[in-house]
């Protein structure tokens, strides 16, 4: 069993978040006394709340995954954010390429590499959101 001291070291937390995500009905830990003590089933807890929010949860939705009393209550929430993260992915990876483009480009003026202009190609290109609300013409 840790201490809240000890858990928030262990994650590099402040121990008011630990007391937040017990508020937020995230986390029980024993008590011994007025004293909070976490087993290393907290410990999992804490390194999956930590994982959930920077996959983009929020409390809410981080709870309902934890607490979910049945594996499709569990999975609409994970599919939801799952559908999110991988758009988030693919444009960090945008702009990765865009940046090591713009790393391989030998011009002084980059906006003139057609190196980089090939990373840049795409934004281009009309979406087709920006295609169906152009009026026909």
């Amino acid at each position: 069993m840790k201490s809240i001291g000890e858990v928030a070291a262990r994650f590099g937390l402040p121990t008011h978040a630990l007391r937040h995500w017990e508020a937020e009905g995230l986390l029980t830990p024993a008590r011994a006394g007025d004293r909070r003590r976490y087993t290393d089933e907290d410990l999992y807890r804490v390194a999956a709340i930590l994982i959930s929010k920077e996959a983009g949860f929020g409390l809410p939705d981080i709870r309902t995954m934890l607490t979910a009393r049945s594996a499709p209550a569990r999975h609409e929430v994970m599919a939801r954010h799952r559908e999110r993260l991988l758009a988030r992915i693919a444009r960090a990876q945008a702009a990765l390429d865009m940046l090591e483009g713009g790393l391989e480009c030998p011009h002084d003026d980059i906006m003139t590499c057609p190196h980089f202009q090939g990373f840049l190609t795409d934004r281009l290109r009309p979406s087709p959101e920006t295609n169906s609300a152009q009026p026909d013409g």
